[in-house]
């Protein structure tokens, strides 16, 4: 039997669900689909879903911005971030989860991508890749980018979506999410979630 890190390899090149995962997950009043002339003015971000096995069930490294950040403040977030000029956005990835979280890029096995996601509030374009890591007793916090990390098993993605109000930027606005240990998981980080168990349930019930 393949381990599970190559099967996610292997489906990762199949046909992803994208949109239909998204939908999903995506707060009201907000927009799913860049129009042509956003997207030429998008600035373009880099993230990681990092995975790891811990008695034989899957985890996702997220992480809690501070409530300090101008942006996204306290909010569960995956590594990542801003692609800067004369970078992929591959690297960019790379870059942050290293910044972020002390992973090195030669640590980390790239299993493959998922489906770029446009944010309209912040007019970024994410760029989600997943990778899979065999420690993480070795995390280095950069306390001034990352609150806390959140080791989130993704068997609890099997529940109902759960719903609650969020006060945002523009308001407060009711959004589908994911709680567990006492924090709320939504916008871009549970879309990609989404997407990424849509895509491997199937592995879980073999």
């Amino acid at each position: 039997m393949l381990p599970i890190a190559d099967k996610i390899k292997e489906v990762l090149q199949c046909e992803l669900p994208g949109t239909s995962s998204h939908l999903k997950m995506l707060p009201s009043a907000r927009k799913l689909k860049a129009d042509p002339e956003e997207l030429v003015s998008a600035k373009h971000s880099g993230v990681m879903l990092l995975l790891f096995e811990r008695n034989e069930e899957l985890y996702a490294l997220l992480i809690k911005r501070p409530e300090h950040m101008k942006h996204h403040a306290s909010q569960i977030a995956l590594p990542g971030g801003r692609t800067e000029p004369g970078e992929t956005i591959l690297e960019s990835a790379l870059r942050e989860t290293w910044e972020e979280i002390g992973i090195v890029s030669d640590k980390i096995e790239i299993l493959g991508k998922l489906s770029d996601l446009y944010v309209q509030v912040s007019k970024f374009v994410i760029h989600p890749f997943v990778g899979w890591i065999e420690n993480i007793n070795t995390l280095n916090v950069n306390k001034n980018e990352v609150e806390k990390i959140i080791a989130f098993p993704l068997k609890k993605m099997n529940a109902e979506i759960d719903e609650t109000d969020i006060n945002t930027v523009t308001g407060t606005i009711k959004v589908p999410c994911f709680k567990f240990d006492d924090e709320i998981i939504w916008g871009a980080t549970s879309m990609i979630l989404m997407e990424f168990y849509d895509l491997i349930k199937p592995l879980t019930r073999e």
